[in-house]
């Protein structure tokens, strides 16, 4: 399998990277946008000049937007492995 080179660029910075496949390439170029747009956003509604400081932001926001994914999968998961239970045990007594 040939890997691709692309170019990505992030707060006006570029960075080359080397992807597997189009697949792969697409997801890169998307989050690049989503991060300049973020870095976007913040320049624009908060008194942001350091770029280090807009991208510590962006990465605390997607960082804490992945936590709070994990945690919600994580006690769906529970709540879906107490109601099998539940179900399991009205099944046993109904079968006693």
């Amino acid at each position: 399998m040939e890997k691709l080179k692309v170019n990505v660029v992030i707060a006006g910075r570029t960075y080359p990277l080397i992807v597997k496949d189009a697949l792969e390439e697409e997801g890169m170029r998307k989050a690049a946008k989503q991060i300049n747009n973020l870095i976007l956003n913040f320049e624009q509604n908060y008194a942001v000049a350091d770029k280090q400081d807009v991208l510590a932001m962006c990465a605390l926001q997607y960082a804490s937007k992945m936590e709070i994914n994990s945690i919600k999968a994580s006690e769906e998961a529970t709540e879906v492995l107490n109601k099998i239970n539940d179900l399991t045990n009205l099944l046993d007594n109904h079968l006693k």
